[in-house]
């Protein structure tokens, strides 16, 4: 072991000295600020407290006519980390990212659905009720689950965390077959009055599938082709029998023979 290299702690007494004896002609401009904020002079780091999982429930409690809200803290038995992990950022934890996490494993196309994540203030959240699924300038998706099932939990009493999930999934069904319909119905209206729709994403791509294929086959055409004749020049011509060519080289049939 050496010694304690203390170079960094004594970073502004170094600039202070050679102001002084002239080796540079003008100070930085961080040294007034490690004179305010000086550096940390502990040489060990204490290990970050790990952050804890808080849930919040409305049950009814033994004694109390009325349920009341109660914070439980999940904690989970884990391997200590290893010493190049030990300093490392903390996990932060959220029971929303438990059941965002449940419910893209159960809907992966919901993924697939475009999102707008720009929001005007970056506080659209505060005016958002999720009493209610469906939330005014809002576009429902999976998000819209997953804060209805979080409000269920820390406002239904004795709410459990599968019936949360099945009511919330119950409403997000409804109100998606609702805008299946609408949309049908406005295409139908459309067309009533005249409308031309082009064709569909479907239909384009079956066409292009089939442009594909007429190409793929009339390459193999070609592939056969060249394989055909290559083996050909590689067997050579085929020997023809005397008795069976005439002079002019087409193949005749042998008479049969005479009593």
């Amino acid at each position: 072991m050496g010694k304690i290299n203390l170079t960094a702690l004594r970073v502004r007494q170094t600039a202070l000295s050679q102001f002084a004896s002239g080796k540079t002609s003008k100070l930085p401009q961080w040294v007034d600020v490690m004179t305010e904020i000086p550096p940390a002079e502990t040489l060990i780091r204490t290990r970050p407290p790990q952050h804890q999982l808080v849930q919040q429930r409305m049950k009814t409690v033994d004694g109390s006519s009325k349920p009341q809200v109660v914070f439980q803290v999940q904690e989970k038995r884990r391997a200590p980390k290893k010493a190049s992990r030990l300093f490392q950022p903390v996990e932060l934890k959220y029971e929303e990212d438990q059941l965002r996490t449940e419910f893209f494993r159960d809907h992966p196309w919901e993924l697939a659905r475009p999102r707008l994540l720009l929001e005007t203030t970056g506080k659209d959240f505060e005016h958002y009720d999720w009493s209610r699924i469906q939330q005014p300038g809002k576009r429902l998706d999976g998000e819209s689950v997953v804060q209805r099932q979080l409000w269920l939990l820390n406002n239904v009493p004795d709410m459990t965390k599968s019936n949360a999930y099945d009511i919330a999934r119950r409403e997000f069904y409804k109100l998606r077959l609702r805008e299946d319909i609408e949309r049908r119905v406005a295409a139908e209206e459309a067309r009533a009055y005249g409308a031309e729709f082009g064709p569909s994403y479907l239909e384009i791509g079956g066409k292009l599938e089939d442009a594909q294929y007429d190409r793929w086959v009339e390459w193999a055409r070609e592939q056969a082709l060249a394989m055909g004749q290559r083996s050909a020049a590689l067997a050579g011509a085929p020997e023809m029998d005397e008795d069976t060519t005439d002079v002019s080289g087409i193949e005749t049939e042998e008479a049969p023979a005479t009593q």
